[in-house]
């Protein structure tokens, strides 16, 4: 198992490298930071053009360009942008925001994603079932820019029913908490947090749940199951230690790179409700046609994916026992 698990992490890490090489060669191919600068009135001397040209290593070609970064990375120097900010100072902030952004959301949609889908496959063709794929139809079929906002509005009536205004749902929160407690600071986060979080768990529980009933019906049918009973076991404990343990391997993968996506994907969601996240951040590189930047974002999402799908490889170790041998 142990071995298993190396060579997977020792896998992840060689696509790592490749993703964020062909990130930072196809931006460099595309982008062209100097254009910028060429755009201001008065235009800058030619020598001005040429120490930014230096200085952004653009006289470097591509490969060289991307190891003088990489050795950056390795010391923790993400290097500069276009407009002369160091990245690693901002990387930091932006990723925690992300993070607190899309992992609480992810998860709490994960869970009750497959709770959803092991009920209705456990009540096929019932009410349960009925709801919770009409549920999973109308959340898949809104886009986020229209659910985000209807979610918004939800927040707002709770505002004014409640006559209060504890739920917020324009930007992160303050930025320094330092002068409340422990626990008021976690409150005052969770105000600004539980709006975005309900909109990325909404998505996230009808996309895995329509996945998990499928798998939960595979199992349901199968012989191992039937067997199982026939030699003794009660339904209820047949279901839990064979077929969910079975159902959920197929799951685990979707899991560890949904993540991923869902990262690169939040750029509208940090829009709706002003989060200054990872995908923001992509625009803006985008936008200032700076390469640093969007290999920095692709790194992360590709770091994210690592992490997850490595422990996608644990999940599969601790569910299969195949694996474990």
């Amino acid at each position: 198992m142990l071995g298993f698990l190396i060579r997977r992490l020792l896998n992840y890490l060689v696509l790592c490298v490749v993703a964020t090489f062909l990130s930072f060669t196809l931006s460099s191919i595309a982008f062209d930071p100097l254009s910028l600068l060429r755009q201001h009135n008065p235009p800058p001397p030619a020598a001005t053009i040429e120490a930014k040209r230096v200085q952004l290593h653009l006289d470097q070609p591509i490969p060289q360009r991307f190891l003088t970064w990489g050795e950056g990375v390795l010391r923790g120097d993400f290097g500069q942008t276009t407009t002369d900010h160091a990245i690693t100072e901002e990387l930091g902030r932006r990723a925690g925001v992300s993070l607190r952004l899309f992992l609480l959301g992810v998860t709490v949609g994960i869970l009750l994603g497959v709770l959803v889908g092991v009920a209705s496959a456990v009540r096929q063709y019932k009410f349960t079932d009925y709801a919770a794929t009409f549920f999973s139809y109308v959340v898949l079929a809104t886009p986020v820019f229209v659910l985000g906002p209807l979610v918004k509005q939800v927040a707002q009536s709770i505002n004014t029913a409640t006559g209060s205004e504890w739920l917020q749902f324009t930007g992160e929160g303050p930025n320094d908490l330092s002068q409340l407690g422990w626990l008021e600071g976690f409150g005052e986060r969770l105000r600004y947090l539980i709006v975005p979080t309900v909109t990325i768990a909404l998505i996230q529980i009808a996309y895995y749940s329509r996945y998990q009933r499928s798998a939960m019906l595979d199992v349901l049918g199968s012989d191992f199951l039937r067997t199982a009973q026939a030699k003794g076991l009660t339904r209820r404990r047949a279901f839990f230690k064979h077929g969910l343990r079975t159902a959920l391997i197929p799951m685990a993968t979707l899991f560890a790179f949904g993540f991923g996506l869902v990262i690169v994907g939040g750029v509208f969601t940090e829009s709706i409700f002003n989060w200054q996240g990872m995908g923001q951040w992509l625009i803006q590189g985008i936008n200032d046609q700076d390469t640093n930047i969007t290999a920095t974002v692709t790194l992360f999402v590709a770091v994210c994916v690592l992490v997850s799908g490595w422990l996608s490889d644990v999940l599969y170790a601790l569910l299969d026992p195949r694996i474990r041998v």
